[in-house]
């Protein structure tokens, strides 16, 4: 016999106080569960303030820690970002925008054989024919420390650095990027760390051409075995050499004729070259040259440019050079005799012609160049001098002679109105001695010369190269904005690619000096270069 139900009241509430618990416990989840959806619709991920105990917040810290290390994949095929998906409770819910500050800046470095680079340096005496190069590759290519500053330099941050050092260097620095990937397909852009200009100045001299062409066909035959290769047939890729263009472009296979045919080879047409002197070339950009300045932290800026700005100035002008009496329409000739022949006080001249030659000593040539309003900066062997840089860092205005010096060179670096920081005589006038180059700049006043050296001045942080243990946050080196630029550079030809258009219309393109000197000095200014 089945035992009487009893307290039959006392049951009856029990089960009330169930189906209302239950009832408030569903409501608190579709709220929360609403608020979870609402914030991942606007691509936030919501933070729900807890207590947690033990191991429950480590395992929370970790998954947090990974959302903030999410990375979307952006590859150059597409600018648009990927959607991510979510079905639940009949919602489709899309995950899109989640910032990513490396969204379009992302690159992929090549694991090039190391014969292409590394393997080039084992032969670091012969890097040059006149020179040992080993002590240059020290301290990541800076070369060796300056021991004794002199007064002259800030007591840190000054090397020996040769300037044809730049491929090591961007590749030591280029390790510290802070948007590399090793996943190819998210890489906006591909770095090649090829040391073309290392690997071809050992077999200037005394060499045929399939010994000076060797390394350029070898990788020219690896990059297209490359899957990487595929995708843009390399005008995604970039590579940075240390010499100027003009070494890189040998039209035939005369044994007389100077310099590798890299750049005339099919594969390297499509790649970007970024040099220390660029030709006329649409896929060539000029970087700066190397300078004896690799500053560690923002702090060290300031205060050289604070030295640079405010330090009183004995000469008018100045010029560090020799003469070049076998070129052909040299005009430097003519400017060491104006220099030495001016009053007083108003030109010195550095001669790197004299027995005991100073213009490799860091501390010699900034000794110099501190104490100058302006410094001459003619054509040397090519169009472009490293000694336009080692003036920018000392202060010192940069006069030049020829547009392809610096205007239609460094076009990611240099204003766009030139006169604010520079100046320019036709070296025509020179050559005719139609021109005093005392009597120009003596007509500039103190106030506009102060004005000249502050635009000067901000310039430092753009042409340099920092240490690369360094983290600027308040300025960009020059492989920042090279890195930028190329980014941008690879980001525009995969946006025409997704129009259907073709890449290749002016990618490498000839005769392009005036669009470039249109780029940076306006049409308006053509006129008066030529």
């Amino acid at each position: 016999m089945e035992k009487p139900i009893v307290n039959g009241s006392h049951c009856h509430n029990q089960l009330w106080f169930i189906i209302r618990a239950s009832f408030v416990f569903c409501l608190v989840l579709l709220c929360l569960d609403y608020s979870v959806l609402s914030g991942v619709k606007n691509g936030v991920f919501p933070l729900v303030s807890q207590s947690f105990s033990g191991s429950q917040k480590t395992h929370n810290a970790t998954q947090l820690a990974a959302i903030d290390e999410i990375s979307v994949p952006n590859p150059i095929s597409s600018d648009a970002h990927r959607d991510f998906p979510f079905r639940e409770n009949n919602y489709n819910i899309t995950l899109a925008n989640v910032t990513d500050p490396c969204s379009g800046k992302y690159i992929y470095v090549h694991r090039l054989p190391t014969r292409f680079n590394n393997g080039v340096l084992r032969d670091c005496r012969n890097l040059i024919k006149w020179f040992n190069m080993c002590p240059s590759l020290m301290n990541s290519g800076f070369g060796p420390k300056v021991v004794k500053p002199q007064g002259v330099l800030s007591r840190k941050n000054w090397f020996e650095t040769n300037q044809f050092m730049l491929e090591l260097i961007f590749h030591q620095r280029i390790k510290q990027y802070k948007c590399l990937t090793n996943d190819s397909s998210m890489a906006s852009a591909v770095y090649v760390p090829f040391y073309a200009g290392l690997d071809v100045g050992r077999y200037l001299w005394g060499y045929n051409t399939s010994v000076r062409d060797s390394a350029a066909y070898g990788v020219a035959d690896w990059l297209r075995k490359q899957h990487e290769w595929n995708r843009m047939f390399g005008q995604d890729h970039f590579f940075v050499a240390g010499r100027i263009a003009w070494d890189f472009r040998r039209q035939t296979n005369n044994e007389s004729e100077w310099g590798s045919k890299l750049m005339n080879l099919p594969e390297f047409m499509n790649i970007t070259m970024l040099s220390i002197e660029s030709s006329s070339w649409s896929n060539e950009f000029a970087i700066p040259y190397p300078t004896y300045f690799h500053p560690l932290r923002n702090i060290n800026v300031v205060h050289w440019q604070k030295r640079t700005r405010t330090r009183k100035r004995r000469y008018l002008f100045c010029f560090a050079g020799a003469p070049r009496p076998t070129m052909k329409g040299s005009i430097r000739g003519e400017i060491i005799n104006q220099c030495l022949s001016a009053p007083n006080r108003t030109c010195k001249f550095l001669d790197c012609k004299a027995e005991g030659n100073k213009c490799d000593a860091p501390v010699e040539v900034i000794k110099v160049f501190r104490d100058c309003n302006f410094c001459l900066q003619p054509p040397g062997d090519s169009y472009t001098r490293r000694s336009t840089f080692d003036s920018i860092i000392s202060g010192c205005i940069p006069v030049f002679f020829h547009p392809y010096s610096a205007y239609a060179q460094y076009i990611w670096y240099f204003p766009k109105n030139y006169t604010k920081y520079s100046v320019y005589i036709p070296q025509n006038d020179i050559k005719n001695g139609n021109v005093s180059i005392n009597r120009v700049l003596s007509r500039f006043s103190e106030h506009r010369i102060s004005e000249m050296r502050k635009e000067v001045v901000k310039l430092i942080p753009k042409v340099i190269y920092a240490n690369p243990k360094s983290r600027f946050e308040r300025f960009e080196d020059a492989i920042d904005i090279a890195l930028k630029k190329v980014t941008e550079r690879v980001n525009k030809v995969g946006k025409v690619m997704k129009e259907g258009k073709d890449p290749s219309v002016d990618f490498a393109a000839g005769n392009q000096w005036k669009l470039k000197l249109a780029g940076i000095v306006g049409d308006q200014a053509l006129e008066t270069l030529f």
